[in-house]
């Protein structure tokens, strides 16, 4: 358990009788691996509606960010009350550690049910999509499927994330390497034929987009969202089907701050946080609520699927045979 906060115990208690409770007020501390830029407008936006709640944020990968998560626990306590991570696998691997706080009354009446935890422990916030960027100074002929990038001449310009560091990435390898058609060896070809990983999907963006690289494998909305920006990067969904994540919120048991926690919870699931995640380029999980300009409709994509309990029995030994392909 974590200690009190002075300024956190205002918010559990009553307020003038006939007024309910008061509203949320002190200080949360959120774990994300959401941009650093994109999480201070969450920030700020969620203030308006909630201008009592302090938000302190610590920013890392997911995988460096689950380490510092175990580290904590290990020693006692960790200052965090809410987890905003892409890596639902790792959200479940937390579920049964015990670590989460199950919020039954959470609103999900517009959220679909396939990204809710069965018992109520973290909610998918969005659907992001892995694909193929490249610089359209550096290439003629945009990649149209997985097995394009195997090519000699395209591999040996590709840099992807790695699992070592991206929870999307640890996603992503999983999903690939369970699918018949792929598996280890097209990351193996990938490797002979001179790919390379970086860290996170930051390190392949900006990569690519200086043209160090030319082609890279990185989740959509960093590469839709550099194309708006003006750099001279185009975006692939591949024909045989992407891999996907949904960005899943939770609060974790030992919070001292539960009902500002359960906040933030409730306006991640909100429509107006939708629509700005709609504005941050990610596609919506709300029905209603249209995809980012641009972007295809989701139900023309193929989503690949993935075996989330073989992917967790399978985590460790992704992560070394990947470093063992390509270093970390």
């Amino acid at each position: 358990m974590k200690p009190l906060r002075t300024a956190a115990i205002a918010a559990t208690l009553f307020s003038v009788p006939g007024l309910g409770l008061a509203a949320p007020s002190g200080q949360i501390t959120v774990y994300t691996s959401q941009p650093q830029e994109q999480m201070a407008t969450v920030v700020a936006a969620f203030n308006e509606d909630h201008p009592d709640v302090q938000v302190e944020v610590f920013r890392t990968g997911t995988t460096e960010l689950m380490s510092k998560l175990q580290a904590e626990f290990a020693a006692g306590s960790t200052p965090a009350d809410v987890l905003l991570i892409a890596d639902a696998v790792a959200m479940t691997q937390l579920k049964q550690d015990d670590r989460l706080l199950a919020y039954a009354d959470a609103p999900t009446e517009s959220i679909p049910d396939s990204v809710i935890d069965p018992d109520r422990t973290f909610f998918g916030t969005k659907l992001i999509t892995t694909g193929i960027v490249y610089n359209t100074n550096l290439v003629e002929t945009a990649p149209a499927s997985w097995d394009d990038l195997t090519a000699e001449d395209v591999a040996g310009s590709l840099i992807m994330p790695s699992p070592l560091y991206s929870g999307a990435a640890v996603i992503h390898v999983g999903t690939m390497v369970q699918q018949p058609a792929f598996g280890w060896d097209w990351y193996e070809a990938l490797a002979d034929a001179g790919a390379v990983a970086g860290q996170g999907n930051g390190t392949v963006i900006e990569a690519v987009a200086r043209g160090e690289k030319a082609y890279g494998i990185i989740i959509e909305y960093m590469a839709m969202n550099a194309a708006r920006d003006g750099s001279p990067v185009g975006f692939v969904w591949p024909e045989q089907g992407v891999s996907s994540i949904t960005q899943p919120v939770a609060i974790l048991k030992g919070t001292d701050n539960e009902e500002a926690a359960k906040a933030f919870v409730d306006w991640q699931l909100s429509r107006t946080a939708q629509e700005q995640s709609v504005e941050q380029g990610y596609f919506p999980v709300i029905e209603g609520v249209a995809a980012p300009e641009g972007y295809p409709a989701l139900d023309a994509l193929t989503i690949l699927p993935l075996d989330a309990a073989q992917l967790m029995a399978d985590d460790q030994a992704n992560k070394e045979q990947f470093a063992d392909l390509f270093g970390g």
